[in-house]
């Protein structure tokens, strides 16, 4: 949950007159969740943020998505993707159900326009490269192992460093992502039991009032279409704002492993909760230390929930020919486990060095045709001595 917080020039009082040079009002825009319930920031404009001059409608590519198919485990080849565009047009969505969208993406161009998706919030996870994401909150500047949390509503864009390669994870979540509510007490506040805390979110750095005219794009995408909004003003032109609904990164190396005597389960490593799924953080630990602990995952059987993991960097201990980029794809349904040898072989060893960015989803995920072309075709049968199988 993040806490109150502001940047700029702010009014003594809420919904109170607050000037500017010239004796005009500035303009307020209360930016909530929930209606008026949820949290919320309250912003000041140099000119009213509903001064759109023009606007057209844009209706996406469709998406074409895997046919039924015979329930089995899945490993998706990212590395092979080329590098281009914009952080948006780079996408390249691999998976969805009903709550969540996963994409990646490899952008080498900054964004000329600013984006907002106007149905939940996003997760952008930066694998390789360093930037700016610019909002009307303020910018903020990423780096490599950064969650990027962007709330519904806000406007944004992503300015990488120029020639520095970009590698992103993106999830695009039908609501609201938020830390998973046993790490907060009653007032909101991070338990001392929490992986991580208020201290290791970073708010944005510094408020930039632009006050330009000219003609300046906002694409909003919602109820299936891409709107192009154009204004007559920097959008961004807020001098203002405090509240507790904001931009932040945090890096995955600041979250904090949770062990044990015994191999602990998933649930330990979560970070966010979202609505339909939950994102975990695997990440440099010590392994268990009873002393006939198998550190190595058991197998198990994903009975409600898809299990998808993003491997980052390091030696995977369960895993087999996975390599930096790879993704793969447990679904419910079928056991899964570790692959032949990395049971036993973890024994006695005492610690890993993998980083990975799992996601559970409560829905099936539908695979679309992009994904399909960065199969591993025989990924289902490296848990046996075939190197490959047909799939009828």
């Amino acid at each position: 949950m993040t806490y109150y917080y502001k940047l700029g020039k702010i009014p003594h009082k809420r919904h109170t007159q607050f000037r500017q040079p010239d004796g005009s009002l500035y303009h307020e825009e209360l930016m909530g969740t929930m209606g008026f319930s949820g949290i919320q920031s309250l912003l000041y404009h140099l000119h009213p943020p509903t001064q759109v001059q023009r606007i057209r409608g844009e209706k996406p590519e469709p998406i074409i998505y895997e046919e039924s198919a015979p329930l089995r485990h899945r490993h998706l080849r990212t590395q092979t993707l080329t590098s281009g565009g914009d952080a948006i047009a780079s996408r390249v969505l691999l998976m969805s159900n009903a709550d969540i969208s996963i994409s990646v993406a490899r952008p080498k161009e900054p964004m000329e326009y600013w984006y907002r998706f106007a149905h939940g919030d996003e997760i952008i996870f930066i694998h390789d490269g360093r930037g700016i994401l610019e909002t009307q909150f303020g910018t903020i500047h990423y780096r490599p192992g950064d969650y990027l949390a962007i709330p519904t509503g806000v406007l944004w864009r992503i300015l990488p460093e120029p020639d520095v390669e970009q590698r992103m994870l993106i999830v695009e979540a039908w609501g609201h992502i938020e830390p998973p509510q046993r790490y907060l007490n009653q007032y909101g506040q991070f338990l001392e039991t929490a992986p991580y805390c208020e201290r290791d979110l970073r708010p944005p750095e510094e408020l930039i009032t632009h006050d330009r005219e000219g003609e300046f794009e906002v694409r909003v995408k919602a109820r299936g279409c891409i709107t192009h909004y154009l204004y007559g003003h920097h959008p961004l032109d807020a001098i203002g704002w405090d509240g507790h609904l904001w931009p932040y990164a945090f890096n995955i190396v600041d979250f904090e492993p949770i062990t044990g005597r015994v191999h602990q389960p998933p649930p330990v490593h979560q970070t966010f909760a979202g609505p339909g799924f939950v994102l975990c953080s695997f990440v440099p630990r010590l392994f268990d230390y009873h002393p006939l602990a198998i550190p190595a995952p058991y197998n198990h059987s994903n009975v409600d929930s898809d299990e998808v993991i993003y491997y980052v960097e390091g030696n995977f201990m369960s895993r087999k020919s996975i390599e930096r980029g790879s993704i793969t794809l447990h679904p419910s349904g079928i056991p899964h486990g570790p692959h032949p040898g990395k049971y036993q072989g973890s024994i006695g060893k005492d610690r890993t060095n993998e980083l990975a960015v799992m996601i559970d989803t409560f829905r099936p995920l539908k695979l679309t045709d992009q994904a399909l072309l960065l199969e591993d075709q025989n990924y289902l049968y490296s848990w046996t001595n075939l190197s490959s199988g047909v799939i009828l």
